[in-house]
């Protein structure tokens, strides 16, 4: 069967199926992939100036609907769970409805936090003087009330971040007063994380790092397969997928990638069928949700990689979360299940975070006045557009 190569999408209504499945395999068959118009000149500050990054944290970070939590974390009446993300304390609910709640977690009273772990619960209490708030951020009790007794309870709950709860994860923006509009910031992407239904999947596992390297170099190692017969040479990463080969497509300041498996070359020898219509059994899709999270597809899960800046230009946090697509109802299902995280993550850990430190320090050190990201590496190219607009940085 012969398959033309069919030019990068430039739009954001790209079909998924067959179409997906047929511009990957022409792909692989040519030994090409899609690829940027030109080269990419990248100024070294924009990994390493510090001013930078309190602009990325302030105007970007803070002030965009951010994925801060799957579903699936908390998924019963009256769950919860704490989670540090750019250094506040949030307390995230479900309460007695069924609806998600994204909390500051400090008390009115003096700042102590009354949350803290996860678990099942309608009411927290603080540790310091006992002021009691429901899983809504109500505050319910105050000991010593007479000492308040001019206080308007209503208006003194916990802080509440604008928040929605859409397409299997729990999104806010991390500035009580920021506009929120989900719509829009999706655009027609909205409609492409729609079709994995997440909202179905079982969370299993999250595990954490810490790096010395810039937050957006991070993301970018999750953008391109340039790099995967050198650093996951040994691992089923660079054994199962295709180096340098990729299907590209944006949806505004998201993207899409699709890294073809070794063996979607097979279907070369026959007529497409059904098989042909889910894409993520010849392929790995990989998201990039702006600004921070990436969504790694595989036939059996996703990988839900949360990269953000850690107080410095180049030096991050890594959440690394496993969620599966079919949940699983026996243990040997579950312990198959802890062997796919355990590899995914060593993979994560022990090859691509044992690289990027001498990235960061390339950018910290470096004297030369810029790097260069090639055609190849259009999902960095784009990641690195879309970031350099928002922050007012030159590129070349």
């Amino acid at each position: 069967m012969t398959i033309d190569v069919p030019a990068p999408a430039d739009t954001s209504n790209t079909p998924f199926g067959r179409d997906l499945t047929r511009r990957g395999l022409a792909l692989a068959l040519a030994n090409t992939t899609d690829m940027a118009p030109t080269t990419l000149r990248v100024p070294l500050h924009y990994y390493r100036d510090e001013k930078l990054a309190e602009i990325e944290e302030t105007q970007v970070l803070r002030r965009t609907p951010l994925p801060l939590l799957a579903s699936a974390q908390i998924p019963q009446p009256d769950d919860y769970t704490v989670r540090t993300v750019l250094d506040d304390s949030l307390l995230i609910t479900r309460d007695p409805d069924g609806v998600a709640h994204v909390l500051l977690n400090y008390c009115r009273h003096r700042g102590a936090m009354p949350a803290c772990g996860s678990g099942n619960a309608r009411r927290f209490t603080c540790p310091y003087h006992a002021w009691v708030y429901d899983n809504t951020g109500r505050l319910r009790g105050i000991p010593g009330k007479a000492g308040f007794d001019d206080l308007d309870r209503s208006t003194h709950g916990l802080v509440e971040l604008p928040s929605e709860e859409r397409h299997g994860f729990i999104w806010a923006v991390l500035d009580a007063d920021a506009p929120f509009d989900l719509d829009t910031h999706l655009g027609s992407f909205d409609a492409e994380l729609a079709r994995w239904n997440y909202q179905d999947f079982q969370y299993h596992e999250e595990r954490f790092l810490e790096s010395t390297v810039s937050w957006k170099g991070a993301l970018e190692a999750f953008a391109e397969g340039y790099h995967f017969p050198f650093v996951h040479g040994n691992s089923v990463i660079g054994q199962n997928t295709i180096a340098n080969t990729h299907v590209y497509d944006e949806y505004g300041p998201h993207h899409r990638i699709g890294f073809p498996f070794n063996w979607i070359t097979d279907l070369a020898d026959g007529e497409p069928d059904e098989s042909w219509d889910d894409p993520g059994q010849y392929m790995g899709v990989i998201y990039w949700v702006y600004p921070n999270l990436i969504l790694a597809n595989s036939p059996v899960g996703v990988e839900v990689i949360d990269i953000l800046p850690a107080g410095a230009a180049t030096k991050c946090t890594v959440r690394h979360s496993w969620m599966a697509r079919f949940p699983a109802t026996t243990g040997e299902q579950t312990e198959l299940y802890d062997g796919i995280f355990a590899q995914v993550h060593a993979a994560v850990r022990d090859e691509d975070f044992a690289m990027l430190p001498q990235c960061g320090e390339g950018v910290r050190r470096g004297q030369h006045d810029h790097m260069v990201i090639g055609r190849n590496e259009i999902g960095v190219q784009h990641m690195i557009r879309v970031m350099a607009e928002r922050l007012g940085v030159a590129l070349r």
